[in-house]
């Protein structure tokens, strides 16, 4: 099996348990970061065509786990570089290739059907780098890959993913505003989202790289929380405040002003039983309190 990227996060967690649970696999990246003990290794940068193809000169996969793909040129890319030398192809997406713009019902989960990659618009040519949003890129880089044909197709829409390794800062802005008494910036209506844990998550792409569906899944925990909701474990009973953003000033992250939960019910047919966000991240938030 192939997972490109894999250097962090849920990423390397999907590399260690597959290696854990003896599958052999493969790590594809730029070699910025090497893979875990026991796991094979691959150079090339996915941007640069001619590195690919002889990084994967006469190798074929059972199972690629695309981690890192975010723009139609690299699903086009991965159409040329794959094509007859892979037997199932998994995307790591994401929950905001619902953002589309468009107001939802409040209460009425996401599908996986309300964006549909077969049919999702996908300009000639296909736009560069830097020229989408990340919701956009991940929807024409499904829509590439779905309408290729080139082999069977996985595309994991993944809730907001928490964990004790978040590179990204998110909740520690939460924790450090809090602690120090500043208000956090949220919307007036403080609609809910959907979330998993980076563990979850790797156990779900491992789950979704062994099974035979295809098409697009929603993965994420039960129980959709808000910022508020987030605001009320991180604070742990202490006092916190919150404050409408202003004129110009952006909302927390995880403050949404449109609903955005999306439902898991289409993977749960398929035989993944998810955790319950409550179940779980109390005890990813509270040891760091100190």
């Amino acid at each position: 099996m192939l997972v490109i990227g894999g250097n962090r996060y849920f990423g390397r967690g999907l590399v260690t348990l597959l290696r854990d649970s003896g599958v052999r696999v493969t790590v594809l990246n730029r070699g910025s970061v090497a893979p875990p003990p026991g796991v094979a290794h691959l150079v090339a940068d996915r941007e640069d065509g001619a590195a690919m193809a002889a990084a994967l000169a006469g190798r074929s996969f059972d199972v690629v786990v695309d981690q890192v793909c975010y723009t139609p040129q690299h699903a086009e890319g991965a159409v040329r570089a794959f094509a007859g030398r892979v037997g199932r192809y998994v995307m790591t997406s994401t929950i905001e290739v619902y953002d589309t713009g468009e107001r939802r019902p409040v209460g009425v989960p996401l599908a996986e059907h309300v964006v549909d990659p077969q049919h999702w618009p996908v300009p000639e040519p296909a736009p560069q780098k830097g020229e989408l949003s990340y919701g956009e890129g991940k929807r024409q880089a499904e829509a590439v890959l779905t309408r290729s044909g080139a082999f069977p197709f996985v595309s994991v829409r993944a809730g907001h993913v928490l964990g004790v390794d978040d590179f990204t800062g998110r909740l520690a802005s939460y924790r450090e505003r809090i602690a120090a008494g500043l208000p956090v910036a949220v919307h007036p209506e403080n609609l809910p989202s959907s979330y998993t844990h980076d563990a979850e998550m790797a156990d779900v792409l491992c789950w979704a790289a062994g099974a035979d569906f295809t098409g697009p899944v929603n993965a994420c925990s039960h129980g959709e929380l808000t910022a508020t909701d987030l605001c009320d474990l991180l604070a742990d009973g202490r006092p916190y405040r919150t404050a409408v953003p202003v004129s110009g000033e952006e909302a927390s992250p995880f403050s949404f002003d449109r609903y955005y939960g999306m439902d898991n019910s289409r993977a749960e047919q398929l035989g993944y039983t998810f955790s319950h966000t409550r179940d779980w991240l109390p005890g990813l938030l509270l040891p760091s309190h100190g």
